[in-house]
């Protein structure tokens, strides 16, 4: 069934379009979402929530791109839920992600900014957006899949057909220019 299709089915309230979605981007979905978990529990209740996520932002909410909307609210989910879980024990995939964009990621804070740290937020956000955008293809596409995604170091360098040493060696020197660029913005790191 076409992304349309099911879309299309949301918005005429079809119970058929959870159905539907399941079964095209089930895959799709666990894996954004065990990328950052890394439990089959979590990421089971994290698929759940997807759904009904979706199911409670269409419509009014038309996606461009269902595959991309599914995996923002995924990755969303699961980053709360990791948040959640890690507030009691410290360590893992995504505090070594954090931990690597630490030097250059500027000021994002995350609690409830008021209207002065909205724009930051925003001016940061567009910044790296640039940033990314402005990368070559490959290294744009390994910059998402560790950030964005979660992969791990050794998945990617599987998915690119490059040593783990060479994956490691890019993120570094693509961390250093982000860097440079945030800096050269006047973004305070």
């Amino acid at each position: 069934m076409t992304d349309e299709a099911i879309i299309e089915l949301y918005f005429s309230r079809d119970e058929s379009a959870i159905a539907q979605t399941s079964e095209k981007y089930s895959a799709y979905i666990r894996a954004v979402a065990n990328n950052i978990l890394n439990s089959a529990e979590d990421t089971d209740e994290c698929e759940n929530d997807t759904y009904l996520r979706a199911w409670g932002t269409i419509p009014p909410h038309r996606p461009a791109m269902l595959r991309t909307f599914l995996a923002k609210i995924t990755r969303n989910l699961a980053l709360n839920m990791w948040e959640k879980k890690s507030a009691q024990k410290r360590g893992g995939n995504v505090t070594d992600l954090l931990s690597e964009l630490e030097e250059c990621s500027g000021g994002i804070r995350s609690s409830q900014p008021d209207i002065e740290q909205q724009a930051e937020n925003t001016y940061l956000a567009k910044t790296i957006n640039d940033f990314v955008g402005g990368l070559g293809k490959e290294q744009r596409a390994v910059f998402i899949r560790r950030y964005w995604f979660a992969e791990s170091i050794s998945t990617i360098s599987k998915r690119f057909g490059m040593s783990e040493s060479k994956v490691k060696s890019m993120l570094s020197r693509l961390r250093q220019k982000l860097k440079a660029r945030l800096e050269s913005e006047n973004i305070p790191l």
